[in-house]
Formats: structure tokens, sequence, C-alpha cells
């Protein structure tokens, strides 16, 4: 029998860790013994698995109830599981879960979010709403929204990374400056990060979770398998016990400001410099719009086509030299002017469409 010992050590900032899948009782009961031993408070299994392949393990479902009801009393542990309708709903809430979170794919779906949100209505339960898969800000700022409208206001915010097309080094883009301006909009929500999904590979996740605790997230909701290589779904992102234990321990929380008032003083001097150079940014895309106007009224007396491609590739290889020179990313660069690129040829358009 497993006594639970007293805890030795507490973690830096909240986590929720445990398997993608609850697939034993004997699987939750090993992964929740090794977590309970390192800190977590709040274990996580999922019990329905929505799949891309119908083939695919698609969760143990509503037996697996009981057994995460044994974690909480053989550990102290809060649990928590995810939820896609109001079934779901219904059934860990006469169960007595701590906490249900909404998964990229429901908070995708209005009509599946209207579900469980009339489902929760008055319900004391934390939820937790992961981003869509796309970085759609409105689809998820929605979702929240309807949430409270029904009542739901113990929310919190757990952000997985977007899609993304072709081969990339994590199974989703990180995408951090959409994180980040989504938790900006809700500064009075706790915003957590999923590194195991955003990875795809466990290598991957303590990279990911460091560089979320450094931008200054709130938690981190991690997967973590007894015996990851066995597991029924998302082997390859599940830490084992060991390494969950390692990554913790390298995680180290910042101050949101400095303790000296020197060092304020300096970072504030710092920030005075940020604000002029964004001035004087806007100032340049101003002037730059102004020119890209100048040069719609020019194509359209001369007849000639908005999209210039040559062009715009000797553009874009011009910048990347500019930028790699500089020390700066040339993939930010080609980003940051493909998004001026496209404002000019809108502004190119709007004037020659003119009559």
């Amino acid at each position: 029998m497993y006594t639970r010992p007293v805890l030795a050590r507490k973690l830096p900032l909240p986590v929720i860790a445990g398997p993608c899948s609850a697939e034993t009782p004997a699987q939750l009961e090993l992964t929740a013994a090794c977590l309970r031993d390192e800190g977590v408070e709040w274990f996580r299994a999922g019990l329905w698995k929505p799949r891309t392949s119908p083939g695919c393990f698609e969760g143990v479902g509503e037996k697996g109830i009981a057994w995460m009801q044994e974690v909480r009393n053989r550990f102290g542990m809060k649990i928590c599981t995810e939820v896609a309708s109001a079934a779901h709903v219904e059934l860990c809430l006469k169960a007595g879960f701590d906490m249900l979170w909404l998964g990229a794919r429901t908070t995708t779906s209005p009509f599946l979010v209207q579900e469980v949100a009339e489902a929760l209505s008055g319900a004391p339960v934390k939820l937790f709403v992961k981003n869509p898969v796309n970085p759609d800000r409105k689809l998820w700022a929605g979702a929240v929204e309807r949430l409270r409208i029904k009542g739901v206001n113990d929310i919190s915010l757990i952000y997985r990374g977007v899609s993304s097309f072709g081969e990339t080094l994590y199974r989703n883009d990180p995408c951090w400056g959409f994180a980040i301006e989504f938790r900006t909009a809700f500064p009075d929500i706790p915003f957590y990060c999923d590194p195991s999904h955003i990875a795809g590979n466990a290598a991957y996740v303590p990279i990911l979770a460091r560089k979320a605790v450094d931008l200054g997230l709130d938690g981190l909701m991690v997967e973590c398998h007894c015996r990851p290589q066995e597991a029924l779904s998302d082997s390859a992102q599940q830490l084992t016990p060991d390494e969950f234990s390692a990554m913790v321990r390298t995680l180290a929380v910042r101050r949101p400001e400095a303790e000296d008032a020197c060092c304020r003083e300096e970072m504030e001097s710092v920030r005075r410099r940020i604000d002029v150079i964004d001035d004087d940014i806007i100032t340049l895309i101003s002037e730059r719009m102004e020119a890209s106007r100048q040069m719609g009224r020019l194509k359209k007396e001369a007849g000639v086509a908005i999209l210039q491609t040559l062009r715009w590739e000797e553009v874009i290889g011009r910048v990347r030299m500019k930028a790699r020179n500089l020390g700066i990313d040339p993939a930010f660069v080609e980003k940051l002017f493909n998004e001026i690129h496209e404002a000019s040829v809108s502004e190119q358009n709007s004037i020659i469409s003119q009559l």
C-alpha cells in the first residue's frame, strides 16, 4: 500500500500533471504516486479523447471516473479531465471533479462551447479553456464570453500552441506572440501553458516549459506517464516521472518587477527609449503606406498590375540579408515585411478600384 509522504518540496508555480489518457487503475495510481512526491497537487488524465481517426484509442470513458476518484482519495490530489459535451460535464460534476478543461477542438466549435457553458452554469468547479487550433483570437475570446454569460466565472486559460503547415521542429507552432497578445487582452484571467502539446516530443517539453515561465505565465499543464512507451495516446510527448522531476528543478519563476531601486530606474530608462523607438516605427510605417498609395496611383495611370512578384522577391532578399548582418532573425523580419506588404497591396488595390 502506498503511503503519501510529507512533501519535501514545493513546486515554484502551479503545475497540472498526469497522463494524456487514463488507461488502467494501476497506471493512474503509479503515475499519481510519483507526481505527488514531486509536489503536484492537480492530477490530470483524459477520459474522453477526441481523435482524428476513429480507429485510434478514444479513451476509457465513464468507467475511468472511479479510477480518478481513487487517486483523489488515496493521494489527496485534486482531479481534472477534459469535457466536450453536456453529458461529460454532468458525469464529472456528479463525481465531484475539482477542475475540467475544454480542449482545442472543442473551443473551435461555438456550438459545443455553448452546450458546455449551459451544463456548467452555477457549478462550483474550475474550468480551463485551451486555445483553438488556429490562432483565432476572436474565437478564443468568444468561448470565454459564452462561459461568463452563463455564470461560469472561475476560468483559466491554457495555451497549447497553434497548428502549422509542413514539417516543423515542434508538433504545434509556439507562436508566443499570439499567447502574449491574448494574455495582455485578459490580464485578469490566469494563463497557463501546455508545453507537451506544443512540443509533441518529450525532449522539447522542458525547453518550452522554461520559456513559458520566463514569459511570466501563471502555471503549466504537463503530460506525464509512468511508462510513456506503453501509452495508448501521445506517447512521444509524455515525460517519465524522473524527467518531470528534472524539469521542475530547472524552473525559476521571475518577479514582475525588480526589487533593486537602481535596477528599476535603469529599466524605466530603457522603457522610455523603447517608447521613442516605437513612435518612430509608427511614423515610418505611415510614410511607407503613403509611398504605397503614391505607387498605387502611378500603377493605375499606367495600367500596371498591383502585384509585382519579382520586385517583392528582391525586397525580401534584401531585408533578410540586412537583418542577418545586423544580428536579427531573418525569419522574423520576413514575417514583419510580409504584413507590411499585405497592407501595402490593400492600399494600392483600394486606389485602383476607385472609379
